[in-house]
Formats: structure tokens, C-alpha cells, sequence
């Protein structure tokens, strides 16, 4: 590498700018430190992550390999927004294998897949129940979402919170109390398998 770089960017990520780092959301980067391990000098990111009050040290050379990358361009925000908008698409397979993809799409740190798992775990105040596993990964993945919202557009994560589910609310099958849904085969696939479990 060389030393003609400003010591404050690496690989095109720089000192304070914030960034997503798939399995723990997004992060900033608060410096780039040098280490000296077993006689080998190492570069590190060190990368705070507010909400968990956590702080990461990762090596330059391992952040594509982890799938760091920086946040999302407003054309992916769009395309998340408007998934949010569609139809949820609930695989007729066992819970724990959909649990399994579902947590495999959380920690993708792709912002497209992490609004389908919100959108297909969504429960309007009209709809059934959810299982406690069920708004565990409803939850992260919101949260998730929202972090990077809230980072990509400036906003508090309460406001970006607010967005998804104003989205959420113009998809299909959203009704509001007192409003009876149209009657669909399909309207809650995991009571049946759960059932047939």
C-alpha cells in the first residue's frame, strides 16, 4: 500500500463516514489505527456502533470479504420503500427453515432483502397474532432498516421508523380496525403449517 495516502481513508471508506457492516447494522467509522500482531504491522477500521455500544476493530484488507459496504444510494432506499409496498410472499415450508432464510437475509446487509423481511413478517393491528420468534426477526429486521434509513436520509430512527410503516400500511391486505379483509386462501400461511407441524 502506498504511503501517500491520507491516513484517514482506506478502500474508499473514510474517517467518520458511516457504513453497513451485515451482521451488526450500520456503524461509524471512528478511526484507522495501526497495529503491530505477531511482528505483522495491520491496519484497522475501528467501527462504533452506537445503538449496541459496541466498537469493532476489523483489518483493511478483510472488509470485503465481511461484506462491509457503504450505505445504501437513494435508488436502493426507494426500491426498499417501495418492497415494503408489496405483497408478502410467506414460503409454505417449516418455520424454522424460513426463520433460517429470514435471519440469513438480516445479516445479508443487503437493504433490499431486509425490507422483504419486514414486509413479509409485517402484522397489521387486523391480522393474527405473531409468534414470539415470529417479532423477534420482525423486530431486528425493522430496526435494521430503519438504522440505515435513518442514517442515508437524516433522520431519527423514530422517523425512519414511522416511514417503513407508512409503507407497510399501502400494501395489500392492510386493513384498518373495524374494516373486514376480503377473504383469501392464503391469508395466514404459518397458522396452517404451524397446524400441520
Amino acid at each position: 500500500m502506498s504511503t501517500k495516502k491520507p491516513s484517514n481513508i482506506r478502500q474508499g471508506f473514510k474517517t467518520g463516514e458511516h457504513i453497513v457492516y451485515p451482521s451488526h447494522g450500520v456503524g461509524r467509522i471512528m478511526a484507522i489505527e495501526e497495529q503491530e500482531v505477531a511482528g505483522f504491522k495491520l491496519e484497522l477500521f475501528v467501527i462504533h456502533f452506537e445503538k449496541d455500544k459496541m466498537t469493532l476493530r476489523v483489518p483493511v484488507p478483510k472488509i470485503v470479504s465481511v461484506g462491509m459496504r457503504k450505505l445504501s444510494e437513494p435508488v436502493v432506499v426507494k426500491k426498499s420503500l417501495e418492497t415494503l409496498k408489496g405483497r408478502a410472499r410467506v414460503k409454505r415450508t417449516m418455520w424454522s427453515r424460513r426463520a433460517q432464510e429470514y435471519e440469513a437475509k438480516i445479516n445479508s446487509g443487503d437493504l433490499v432483502a431486509i425490507s422483504e423481511v419486514v414486509r413479509d413478517l409485517y402484522r397489521s393491528e387486523a391480522q393474527p397474532e405473531q409468534s414470539y420468534s415470529e417479532r423477534q426477526l420482525y423486530e431486528a429486521a425493522l430496526d435494521r432498516m430503519a438504522r440505515e434509513l435513518a442514517a442515508v436520509d437524516n433522520l431519527t430512527e423514530t422517523e425512519a421508523v414511522k416511514l417503513i410503516e407508512q409503507n407497510l400500511q399501502k400494501g395489500p391486505r392492510r386493513v384498518g380496525k373495524g374494516e373486514e379483509a376480503e377473504p383469501e386462501a392464503d391469508v395466514d400461511d404459518s397458522e396452517a403449517e404451524e397446524a400441520a407441524a
